[in-house]
């Protein structure tokens, strides 16, 4: 069936199509996906089918609470309880399991070296530009075998003019996408995969620094890979990362989720969100599954669990990215309150059929998507929650709750343990790269994910009202990038 489907695929995004109308490859961009799968399309958040769903687990939790509240009320206390306690475990585990070296592969030579596209979306960011173009100019790869496309909002006529001004080698071109709804970066994406020329593509951000051989050992990875393994996602980490207390943190986790989470998930062979930056494709599996989902405000983890869908694999990449860090509370919660939004539309979206989840990713694929993309949102979400029940027994005349020997309660315990482990895990995050300054800042880990509840519950609202609004992160606001 798999095989099937992406020999269907392929009649779609083919081969470069830069010949056809720009109004054709624009409407190509928003609805190539949703007309040939519909079911792995974020354009609607809920179907009707999980509404129902959800409806009836509320109004039976409801029903059942009224009637007999203290047994409702103890089992969803464990539940809550044990939801976090199994996310901090479960990550514990891949981070034992990625701690192991990733196999490194003998460099090509500069003779075998294929044509390298590469995406770098840019909306209102003409302050970083000159930056940028260094930062692709460093690369350890031959000028005439990279195919560069500054994707550029038609309508953005500043970024557009500083672009034109730095005049760019001719490994450079400018792609105009015309303003239309969605207006994402996945969206803007697709329609430059229409003009793409490689034989590899990857998506750099404004703001990153990619290390210089990475496209080297992209392409040595590719080769020594079997043909599955559609796309290698580069690790990312900040360049600005001593700044300030947030963007300790934000290190931290990026420490953590590049260095030890996902190669963990690489080596159990399970589906695995990307990043947003430094994912590197066989452009031919790209155009064959229809490239991004528009209507997803966190396209990379989509990209990366539909792949596993349709018969693909992802696979960590031993090369590092450096990226700016958000220096302010407001820049970051407007970022992480996308990514969290987005991974509900993700969890949402590849759970219309779980059946098929179950077929294509396996029995330990199916529970490791539960365990990463549903513990993420649930981590966020209930993190409130247990600090609200801990608390709630200093409240007078408050209910009793499920006692777990004769000091601790059940959200008493599972709040202590889960932090406890998401602090060492936060601590051991850099030790890889041997930042052990940033190491004492991991005893900070519960403050942070107070921040990041509130970001959850920030994109949980958006969900439902503003489900396709993308909100920008502001690039170019550190010391060390001015520098």
């Amino acid at each position: 069936m798999q095989n099937r489907r992406v020999s269907n695929q392929r009649q779609v995004f083919a081969a470069p199509a830069e010949h056809l109308p720009r109004d054709i490859l624009l409407e190509r961009s928003i609805s190539a996906l949703k007309n040939a799968h519909p079911e792995f399309s974020a354009e609607k958040t809920i179907t009707p089918g999980q509404g129902a769903v959800l409806i009836a687990i509320v109004l039976v939790t409801v029903a059942l609470f009224f009637a007999a509240p203290a047994i409702i009320g103890t089992l969803i206390t464990i539940a809550c309880a044990a939801a976090y306690l199994a996310n901090g475990i479960f990550r514990a585990l891949l981070v034992w399991v990625g701690a192991g070296e990733t196999p490194k592969c003998a460099p090509p030579s500069k003779k075998a070296l294929p044509l390298y596209t590469i995406l770098v979306p840019l909306y209102r960011e003409a302050n970083v530009l000159p930056a940028l173009a260094e930062a692709m100019r460093a690369l350890d790869y031959p000028k005439k075998k990279l195919d560069i496309k500054l994707i550029l909002e038609a309508d953005d006529a500043e970024t557009i003019a500083a672009a034109e001004a730095l005049d760019l080698e001719t490994c450079f071109e400018i792609i105009r996408v015309p303003p239309a709804t969605p207006r994402t970066k996945p969206k803007a994406c697709n329609y430059a995969l229409n003009f793409a020329r490689g034989e590899y593509l990857v998506i750099y951000d404004a703001e990153d620094r990619p290390e210089p051989d990475q496209l080297k050992k992209a392409v040595a990875a590719f080769r020594a890979a079997p043909p599955q393994i559609a796309c290698l996602q580069a690790r990312l980490n900040f360049y600005n990362a001593p700044e300030n207390f947030l963007t300790a943190m934000f290190a931290l986790d990026y420490a953590l989720w590049f260095d030890f989470l996902l190669p963990g998930l690489d080596k159990l062979g399970v589906p695995m969100p990307l990043g947003g930056t430094s994912n590197h494709f066989r452009i031919d599996a790209l155009r064959a599954i229809h490239g991004w989902d528009p209507y997803n405000v966190t396209e990379d983890a989509d990209l990366g669990i539909r792949l596993a869908q349709m018969g693909y694999r992802v696979a960590t990449l031993d090369s590092t990215t450096f990226e700016e860090a958000t220096t302010d509370l407001p820049n970051w919660l407007r970022q992480r309150s996308r990514w969290l939004k987005g991974y509900m539309q993700t969890w949402l979206v590849h759970m219309r059929s779980p059946r098929g989840l179950l077929r294509n990713a396996g029995l330990r694929g199916f529970f490791c998507f539960q365990l990463f993309i549903g513990g993420t949102i649930l981590t966020a979400l209930l993190s409130p929650v247990l600090w609200a029940l801990s608390l709630l027994p200093l409240v007078p005349g408050a209910p009793s709750l499920p006692d777990f020997g004769p000091h601790f309660s059940v959200p008493v315990l599972s709040l202590f343990v889960g932090n406890a482990l998401f602090t060492y895990l936060a601590m051991l995050g850099p030790y890889r790269r041997g930042w052990l300054s940033l190491t004492p800042y991991g005893l900070a880990a519960p403050i942070y994910w107070m921040l990041i509840s509130l970001a959850g519950y920030r994109g949980a609202f958006q969900l439902f009202t503003r489900p396709w609004h993308w909100e920008k992160t502001r690039h170019g606001t550190s010391k060390m990038t001015t520098a």
